[in-house]
């Protein structure tokens, strides 16, 4: 088995969970967390006892996004190990020092680092295996990224969904909103960065259904038993076919270009004043002058 440091992966049965396990930053990811996430999916993908895949997430949300708070801080989060060596183009202190105005600016390194964790959150989606994500808390930003990668969505009726590095700072990867909510509502979304409920995620055909907390691991668990009393081989079919459809409206170039402009929009004008108000004087603090006029306007 292997040892996983952002997530826990356990089966029970026919199903396989993988649970994030950074309840202390509300599951932020780490440049670790994508590659041990489409490891744990792979794992359960070769086994051959394993019908159906749960993600989910400990603590009190979710995900909230990319550890951004070390990041545009300078912090420099959790070290990197493995495949991006300290130094590399692709360690995120570079990426973090790449953050000044005065310094040149390599796109394509921003590419090629994130390329691979849409790559890992991409994992969700061609895996053999349904994935079903149960959402409590929040879901947001890059949380979001990883999350509408499932293909289906059971959710807290209070929780929040939403990318707000729209506002500044952030454009989505995996480009998977318009295949999730439809144009429009994928552009209120974007346009704003606004963030919807659970059960307003359940109007909008986000999410397969929402639930009360309290009800809400129960409907979760129905759905994950009821998925995998089908045959393996017609859950993967039934998935191929589906996932067709979505590829050939696209995706996979949206993806290309939704995390080519993710870079550009860390180092536009705003997002560099952005990134400097952080360090100087916290991000809670940079996001919470981010936010002022929409508050300004409820």
């Amino acid at each position: 088995m292997t040892a996983y440091r952002t997530l826990v992966y356990e089966t029970d049965g026919r199903i396989a969970h993988i649970v994030l396990n950074r309840p202390d930053r509300g599951n932020a990811i780490t440049f670790e967390m994508p590659a041990e996430l489409a490891g744990a999916v792979e794992q359960a993908c070769l086994d051959p006892a394993v019908h159906v895949i749960a993600l989910s997430g400990r603590g009190k949300g979710f995900c909230g996004g990319y550890d951004l708070e070390s990041f545009a801080e300078q912090k420099g989060a959790t070290e990197p190990r493995g495949a991006v060596p300290p130094g590399s183009p692709l360690d995120p202190r570079v990426q973090v020092a790449n953050h000044q105005p005065g310094t040149a600016w390599d796109p394509l390194i921003d590419y090629a680092l994130m390329r691979r964790n849409v790559a890992a959150f991409m994992s969700l989606f061609f895996a053999e295996k349904p994935v079903i994500c149960k959402v409590h808390g929040f879901c947001v930003a890059g949380g979001t990224d990883m999350a509408l990668c499932a293909d289906l969505l059971v959710v807290e009726d209070e929780s929040r969904i939403g990318y707000p590095p729209a506002r500044v700072w952030g454009v989505p990867t995996t480009a998977m909103w318009v295949h999730r909510i439809g144009l429009t509502r994928a552009r209120r979304l974007l346009f704003t960065g606004d963030s919807i409920s659970g059960r307003e995620a359940a109007a909008w055909g986000l999410a397969t259904e929402s639930a009360p907390a309290d009800l809400l691991d129960g409907r979760f668990e129905w759905l994950l038993r009821r998925v995998s009393c089908i045959p393996q081989n017609q859950l993967a079919m039934m998935k191929l076919l589906i996932n067709q459809t979505v590829l050939q409206h696209g995706l996979q170039s949206t993806q290309v270009l939704g995390t080519i402009l993710d870079g550009m929009a860390r180092h536009t004008a705003e997002g560099y004043a952005f990134q400097q108000r952080a360090a100087e004087r916290g991000f809670r603090a940079a996001v919470a002058e981010r936010d002022q006029p929409f508050r300004d306007q409820s």
